[in-house]
């Protein structure tokens, strides 16, 4: 009997383990333009933000109806494991608070409510320790609405980054490796192949993040990483991109504009890129910015449109969906960022409704076993410039949690052999 309940007991630990580990809630479809940033108010999805800084979320509801939101913080370890923290021992002040701070649209064909809350605010005065931080959002019957990730990080490591090609030739030309070296002056490292965590993000993609990465070994207080294959990145290719600032007229990018019940914008077809030579397209690894001209506060003044895709790819494909991607919804692959193919003009379409601005985007496909192939019709190469994050964690021996001690950043255009 005693062998059968340990036997269960193996069993079932592991599951309940993975239950634990906090995965974000997508938005529902008529929550849009979700902006969740720190101080670099350019660079939208899972900030990193230093202990002491502010958070900032804004969100549209299409409804319009002046829906009441309310928010909640919780803190999670390295793993993204719930900690034995409680709330006070975390944030200073309360959650579970209504946004209060919010506006309707002015003048448009659609109408929203534009929220927004900063934190610190009069309720939450700001975060007592560092570590990995998820914001929920609530309606007003106390249904989870969405949820997104954050970090907050202490200033007490850095790390040195050195960006390499890949010494395997297979992919010379195609990944991209991040070497680094850390370095604590003020803070001692016990134990660091096992109280040492590191997270590799590339352009600031939490979901594509490399993870459980040990130092190699140590040079005095300094943890050597000088990986190859673990921690090499598909270099990818640059991002492309539309601007719709302007409602009313055709540019490089669209080549067509149709007013029904809302503006829709036709863009020009794209083609597929992974056969062709590298070529250098300056973009912003990504990102989105909402803005409209001549508006004067464009959160609330800016139009939602329907941008139409077209992707020319010879023929339809049998393995996988077609998405575009991107971080105006956070890198995540829905209904409503997937193209299907017609066989009356040979290529793939899709539309999305996207509030006004300037945004990056790149086409992907989703294979059948839910991975994603970024480079599938974009190609990957060396030479994409692309910006890398290191993410430093600790938990001291005796602790209750993780510590995100320091983070340093890095860019693809000083990467050597």
């Amino acid at each position: 009997m005693k062998t059968t309940l340990s036997v269960l007991f193996l069993l079932i630990t592991p599951l309940a383990i993975t239950a634990q580990v906090a995965q974000e809630t997508l938005p529902p479809n008529y929550i849009r333009s979700i902006q969740l940033s720190g101080q670099d108010k350019n660079t939208y999805g899972n900030p990193v933000l230093k202990l002491g800084e502010s958070l900032i979320l804004e969100f549209d509801d299409i409804i319009g109806d002046e829906a009441d939101y309310y928010y909640t913080i919780e803190h999670f370890n390295y793993d993204w494991s719930p900690t034995q923290l409680a709330k006070s021992e975390y944030l200073q002040g309360f959650d579970d608070i209504r946004i209060f701070n919010y506006l309707n649209s002015y003048n448009t064909l659609q109408a929203f409510s534009h929220y927004k809350l900063e934190i610190p605010n009069d309720d939450t005065r700001g975060f007592k320790v560092s570590g990995n931080y998820m914001i929920k959002i609530f309606n007003s019957e106390k249904e989870l609405v969405f949820s997104r990730k954050f970090m907050v990080y202490e200033n007490l490591a850095q790390a040195k980054i050195n960006l390499r090609r890949s010494r395997n030739l297979e992919f010379i030309n195609e990944k991209q490796v991040v070497n680094f070296t850390i370095e604590s002056p003020d803070l001692l490292l016990k134990n660091p192949e096992n109280n040492v965590k590191v997270l590799i993000t590339k352009n600031h993609n939490l979901k594509t993040a490399i993870k459980d990465i040990e130092p190699q070994y140590t040079i005095g207080n300094d943890l050597v990483y000088r990986y190859d294959a673990k921690t090499a990145f598909w270099g990818g290719n640059e991002y492309i991109q539309f601007d719709n600032k302007e409602l009313r007229a055709s540019t490089a990018d669209i080549s067509q504009v149709a007013l029904k019940d809302l503006y829709h914008h036709y863009l020009f077809t794209d083609r597929t890129r992974s056969n062709e030579p590298y070529t250098y397209n300056p973009d912003i690894n990504g990102q989105f910015l909402i803005r409209s001209i001549p508006a004067e506060n464009p959160s609330i003044e800016a139009e939602y449109v329907w941008v139409h895709f077209k992707l020319e790819n010879y023929s339809e494909l049998n393995r996988g969906e077609v998405h575009i991607y991107g971080a105006f919804n956070n890198f995540n692959l829905d209904k409503s960022t997937r193209l299907t193919y017609n066989k009356n003009s040979d290529l793939y379409e899709g539309a999305r409704l996207f509030k006004q601005g300037f945004y990056n985007y790149k086409y992907v496909l989703k294979r059948t076993d839910g991975t994603i192939d970024e480079g599938f019709f974009s190609g990957n190469f060396d030479e994409t410039e692309n910006s890398y994050q290191v993410l430093i964690y600790y938990r001291s021996p005796g602790a209750r949690y993780d510590r995100l001690i320091g983070t340093a950043t890095a860019n693809s255009t000083s990467i050597t052999n």
